[in-house]
């Protein structure tokens, strides 16, 4: 499970440190692609195998299916930190996200996500207020 905000930079390469405390985790490998609101996850490669799973049983004849896993595969890249525990992050997706040199690294329970920092405080200011609103609607009898 993944938690927590991390805040590290990429270098001149396009290089970023992981948070410390997921390095072994990911030390195998793990998987970056596109994710929503312009941000990009970052799956362990079990994690991408199994929703790999899970869009391959998906009907093929559903136009969001197609849609979807045309985009979430073709611009997933496979990556190996370095001893450092760096990854490097292509260019394409540093674009899609905006990531120019101070980024947001979160947990998001299964995954990590990679933000620009200033798209990431633009989210959450957004979203503080409907956080509290939807928590009965997200969990209901939970919280």
């Amino acid at each position: 499970m993944f938690l927590g905000t991390h805040h590290p930079r990429l270098d001149d390469k396009g290089r970023l440190f992981l948070p410390a405390k997921y390095r072994e985790e990911l030390a195998e490998g793990l998987v970056i692609t596109k994710g929503q609101e312009r941000c990009l996850y970052v799956f362990p490669v079990e994690e991408f195998q199994r929703i790999t799973e899970a869009l391959r049983t998906a009907p093929v004849t559903a136009k969001a299916v197609r849609d979807y896993s045309r985009v979430f595969f073709a611009s997933a890249s496979d990556e190996v930190p370095d001893k450092q525990g760096r990854i490097t992050i292509p260019q394409t997706l540093r674009r899609y996200a905006g990531l120019e040199r101070d980024c947001v690294v979160i947990g998001a329970n299964t995954r990590l996500e990679i933000w620009d920092a200033q798209a990431w405080d633009t989210y959450l200011e957004t979203q503080e207020q409907a956080f509290s609103d939807l928590s009965e609607e997200v969990l209901p009898g939970i919280l």
